[in-house]
């Protein structure tokens, strides 16, 4: 799992250690914390500077230190300098405006007429899954792309952090990876962002595997609704 992918989960670490989160997402980190252990080495890290913190006693503190006198002067004459430096570059900015402007409309006709009016695209295609467990929603889109598509995801009612693994289906039963997401906790509004060498046309089905079931959507061309077969 790379940084990326951690981030969301690392930045829950210091309110982790500090007992500052709730039951849901206290679940969630602490099932991440399980599989990574580049985030568990962290949490172990920051876990006796916790300890320490609590032993802190206010009261014993000295008294915040004041500002030097000259800082304030020091700061305007700052700031006076990069403003002068910026209407400078403000104005070389302005002399290539008029060249970069031509540059960027000679790109969109060129995009034009290679790629077709946006009236000729394909439109993205929404798939709802249905009769999905109680307290479980799963809704899907298709965004075609130069590539192939965008895969966008929703899910709702897994436990938290449960494993979701996405993948779409050829016409000959082929399923091709569109990647993976970490559900998080109940209430989260992220819509994990995937994609796929894949055609939206070539797609016949989208799945999805959350720990140990399989929920299956078919795409019927044409067709606004769909099914889904859990396994």
């Amino acid at each position: 799992m790379t940084a990326d992918d951690c981030r969301i989960w690392r930045e829950r670490l210091g309110a982790l250690v500090l007992g500052q989160l709730g039951p849901e997402e206290r679940a969630a980190t602490e099932a991440h914390l399980e599989g990574c252990a580049d985030c568990r080495a962290e949490a172990d890290a920051l876990a006796p500077m916790a300890g320490v913190l609590r032993r802190a006693d206010p009261e014993r503190l000295g008294p915040t230190p004041a500002p030097p006198p000259y800082l304030a002067d020091r700061i305007a004459r700052q700031i006076a300098t990069e403003r002068r430096v910026t209407r400078r570059r403000r104005a070389w900015v302005g002399l290539g405006l008029g060249a970069a402007a031509a540059a960027a409309t000679a790109a969109v006709l060129l995009t034009t007429v290679f790629s077709g009016s946006p009236s000729e695209r394909p439109a993205s295609q929404t798939v709802a899954f249905q009769g999905l467990p109680k307290g479980v929603s799963i809704n899907a889109s298709l965004e075609p792309r130069p590539w192939g598509s965008d895969v966008s995801v929703r899910v709702h009612g897994f436990r938290p952090g449960t494993l979701c693994t996405v993948w779409l289906r050829r016409e000959d039963g082929t399923r091709v990876p569109a990647g993976s997401f970490r559900y998080v906790y109940a209430g989260d509004t992220d819509e994990p962002e995937l994609s796929s060498g894949l055609d939206p046309p070539e797609v016949t089905a989208i799945g999805i595997e959350a720990g140990s079931k399989t929920f299956i959507a078919p795409i019927h061309p044409h067709a606004g609704a769909s099914g889904t077969s859990p396994s």
